[in-house]
């Protein structure tokens, strides 16, 4: 068994005549909750999908739990155990808090309908668990469209939890929130980072969360990581002030 959850090693991709990703490699340790920072146009996004599938990379290798999951299909990756959620958010709208997260438990089981239980009782353990879990109990019949946007990133996160993932992506878990509402959801990632042991990787462009959630920060510019390290390492290095600077560092 590794102590690592997720090794990356040469990982490349181009579009075009662009070198999105350049040679990366990365490591994120069990049970660790690590923050990429970055300037726009890094390749965060573009990291992010090439670890979820979204996107297939030219050169090198990822591993998850010492699994390779290299050029992976999305759904296979997410049967493995790894979850992603969106800086947009990836809800349906027009469906009730409750129904969102039946339908990703059902999902992640491959459940439609079973012989003397219909689909829709199905999985109502598991959907009142991760409701329970994000807060989100007393909003079960509220239609997901009318939540504010908070309660919309928990119940992303309440969808995340149905497939029990043991590595969550947050791809700028806090954007369009108020201070309160950052708060509260990081607090929440927190705790499922903690109780539940699930490794986190996020990136964000609010300093403030990044230094006050992440155990570990690394550097991303120009699809190569220039440096990683603690909080306090991280705002004293000059590189990243210098690469970063107008960002709040």
């Amino acid at each position: 068994m590794t102590e690592n959850i997720l090794t990356v090693r040469g990982l490349d991709k181009r579009f075009g005549g662009i070198h999105v990703t350049q040679a990366i490699d990365f490591d994120l340790r069990k049970g660790e909750q690590s923050a990429i920072i970055g300037p726009n146009g890094a390749g965060k996004s573009t990291f992010f999908n090439l670890l979820t599938g979204y996107h297939r990379p030219d050169r090198g290798k990822i591993l998850f739990d010492g699994v390779d999951i290299t050029s992976w299909p999305p759904h296979r990756i997410v049967k493995a155990g790894i979850s992603r959620a969106f800086q947009v958010s990836n809800i349906f709208g027009r469906m009730t808090v409750h129904e969102n997260v039946r339908a990703a438990v059902h999902a992640h089981a491959g459940v439609t309908f079973r012989l003397f239980a219909p689909a829709a009782r199905f999985g109502g353990d598991e959907v009142a668990e991760a409701l329970d879990r994000c807060g989100l109990a007393g909003q079960a019949d509220t239609v997901a469209g009318d939540l504010s946007q908070g309660d919309k990133k928990k119940l992303e996160l309440a969808i995340a939890l149905a497939g029990r993932p043991r590595l969550l992506f947050l791809d700028e878990p806090t954007a369009g929130m108020s201070i309160q509402e950052t708060e509260d959801t990081m607090q929440l990632v927190d705790r499922l980072n903690r109780e539940l042991e699930i490794s986190v990787l996020f990136t964000e462009h609010d300093m403030g969360v990044v230094f006050n959630h992440a155990q570990r920060i690394s550097l991303l510019h120009r699809g190569s990581f220039l440096v990683a390290g603690t909080p306090d390492e991280i705002r004293q290095n000059e590189l990243v002030k210098r690469v970063y600077l107008g960002e709040g560092i």
